[in-house]
C-alpha cells in the first residue's frame, strides 16, 4: 500500500470515493461539493484519520493550481470572441461563404472553428443555432440533423481548442498545449466527415423548423466586427503556441527553443484581438464575462484535484495494472476507457478528462503508454457520451433548438458515433501505430 504521512491508504478506500463522489453528482449535486465529499469519505475509508484527509486533500487541490491559471488566462481570449461578437461574425461568414446548398457541412465546419478558436462548446452551439434554425427552414432540414451538425462539430473543435479540457489534457500529462492541440487535428478531421455523414442521412428524420423559430435569426451582419478583425484573437494565439511544435517538424534550431505557455499567450491574443477590433474600452467587459465563464469549471478542477489527491495517496494504481495484466487487455485501452468513463459519469468532457488524467495519469504512464498518446486518447474518449442528461451540455443544446428532452434524447446515439469516430483514430492511430 502507498503510505501518505505514515497512514496506508487502501485502493478500496479511493475507489469507494471515486464512486461516491459520481453518485452524488448523478444526484445533481453540485459537483465540487460531490468532489470534496468523496475525497474525504474515501481518505477516512482507506484509513486517514481527520488531519491527515485535510492534509490530503490540500496536497491534492494544489497539484492542479497550473492547470487552474492556465483555464482563467483562458478566459480572456474567449470573453473577448463571445461578448465582442466575433465569435457570431466568424460562423455567419462561414455559411454565407459555403452556400446552403452545402448546410450541413457549413453549420458543423462553423461550430468546429467557433470552438476551436476558445469558446466553450454549449456557448458555441447556441451562437450557430439561430443561423441553423434559419438554414433549416428554408431547406427543410430537421432539427435533430441540425444539432447533430452543430454538436459534432463542437466535438472536433473541442479537441484541438485552447478550451479547459484541452489544457487539463495537456497539463495532466505534463506536455505543452498546442502539442495536445495539433495532435488532436487528425481525430477532430474524422469526427467532421462522420458528423457531416451521420448528419445529411437524418436530414428529413424528426421535427422540422417552424416559421417562428427560424426568426431567430435575424442576419444581421452588422451585429459584430468584419470577418477580418474577427479572426485577429485566434490567429495570434494559433501562431504564437504553434512556434515551438512547428519549429520540432521542421527540425528549425531557434523556433522549437520557443516554449510560449498559454498562460500568458491567450490573454495577449484576447488583447490584441480586442484592440484590433476597435474595443479598448471593452476590456473591463470583456475579461469580466470570461472569468465568469470560467469560474465553474477551475471550481470543479479544485474538486477534481481532490478526488486525485486521494488515489494517489493510494495504492489503486497498482491495483489497476494488476488487473489489466491479469486480464491480458492491452493498457492502452485504460486511456480512452478512463476517458468515456469520467465524463458518461460527470456528462461534461471538461470534468471527464479532468478526472480521468488525474485519477488513470499516473498508471497510464505507468503502463508506458507516450504522454501524448495518453493525453489524445483519454481526450477523444471523453467525448463519446458526454452530452447525458444529468450535465448542462444537454439541456443548453436542447433549449437553442426548442427540443423536448425526448426529442434531445433521441440525438445522443448519433452523438456517441461521432465522439466514438474521434477515439477510435486517436486509438489506432496514437495507440498502436505510432
Amino acid at each position: 500500500m502507498t503510505t501518505m504521512q505514515g497512514v496506508a491508504l487502501t485502493w478500496y478506500g479511493a475507489l469507494l470515493g471515486l464512486f461516491i463522489a459520481i453518485f452524488l453528482i448523478l444526484k445533481k449535486i453540485n459537483p465540487v461539493y460531490a468532489l470534496f465529499f468523496g475525497a474525504i469519505a474515501g481518505a477516512v475509508i482507506g484509513g486517514a484519520n481527520l488531519e491527515q484527509t485535510v492534509t490530503l486533500l490540500i496536497s491534492g487541490t494544489q497539484s492542479i493550481m497550473g492547470t487552474v491559471i492556465r483555464v482563467l488566462a483562458a478566459g480572456i481570449l474567449a470573453g473577448v470572441m463571445m461578448e465582442s461578437g466575433a465569435a457570431g461574425t466568424i460562423a455567419r461568414e462561414i455559411v454565407r461563404r459555403m452556400g446552403e446548398g452545402k448546410a450541413i457541412f457549413a453549420l458543423a465546419l462553423a461550430t468546429l472553428v467557433i470552438t476551436a478558436v476558445g469558446v466553450f462548446i454549449p456557448v458555441a452551439v447556441l451562437i450557430v443555432a439561430p443561423i441553423a434554425l434559419s438554414v433549416g427552414n428554408r431547406m427543410g432540414i430537421s432539427k435533430t440533423a441540425l444539432l447533430l451538425a452543430l454538436s459534432g462539430g463542437g466535438k472536433a473543435g473541442n479537441i484541438i481548442s485552447p478550451n479547459p479540457n484541452t489544457i487539463a489534457a495537456a497539463n495532466g500529462f505534463h506536455l505543452g498545449l498546442s502539442d495536445v492541440m495539433l495532435a488532436g487535428l487528425l481525430p477532430a478531421v474524422g469526427g467532421l466527415c462522420i458528423t457531416v455523414i451521420l448528419a445529411s442521412l437524418i436530414k428529413h428524420k424528426g421535427p422540422q423548423v417552424p416559421d417562428n423559430e427560424a426568426e431567430l435569426d435575424n442576419g444581421d451582419s452588422n451585429a459584430g466586427p468584419s470577418l477580418g478583425m474577427a479572426v485577429v484573437a485566434p490567429a495570434v494565439a494559433i501562431v504564437l503556441l504553434m512556434i515551438n511544435p512547428l519549429g520540432s517538424i521542421l527540425h528549425i534550431a531557434f523556433l522549437s527553443r520557443v516554449k510560449l505557455d498559454a498562460l500568458y499567450v491567450l490573454p495577449i491574443a484576447g488583447v490584441i484581438g480586442m484592440l484590433a477590433m476597435g474595443q479598448r474600452k471593452q476590456i473591463v467587459k470583456y475579461t469580466t464575462s470570461g472569468i465568469e465563464k470560467m469560474t465553474a469549471t477551475v471550481l470543479i478542477l479544485i474538486g477534481a484535484g481532490a478526488i486525485a489527491g486521494l488515489i494517489g495517496a493510494s495504492n489503486l494504481s497498482q491495483q489497476v495494472i494488476a488487473l489489466i495484466n491479469s486480464a491480458g487487455i492491452s493498457g492502452t485501452f485504460l486511456a480512452p476507457i478512463s476517458g468515456i468513463l469520467m465524463a458518461a459519469a460527470t456528462a461534461s468532457t471538461s470534468t471527464g478528462v479532468i478526472l480521468a488524467t488525474g485519477t488513470f495519469g499516473a498508471t497510464i504512464i505507468h503502463i508506458g503508454i507516450p504522454a501524448l498518446s495518453s493525453a489524445v486518447m483519454v481526450h477523444t474518449g471523453a467525448t463519446v457520451i458526454d452530452s447525458l442528461p444529468q450535465g448542462n451540455y444537454f439541456h443548453v443544446t436542447a433549449n437553442s433548438m426548442a427540443m423536448s428532452i425526448k426529442q434531445r434524447m433521441g440525438l445522443i446515439p448519433y452523438e456517441a458515433m461521432v465522439g466514438g469516430t474521434m477515439t477510435v483514430i486517436a486509438v489506432v492511430f496514437y495507440g498502436f501505430i505510432i
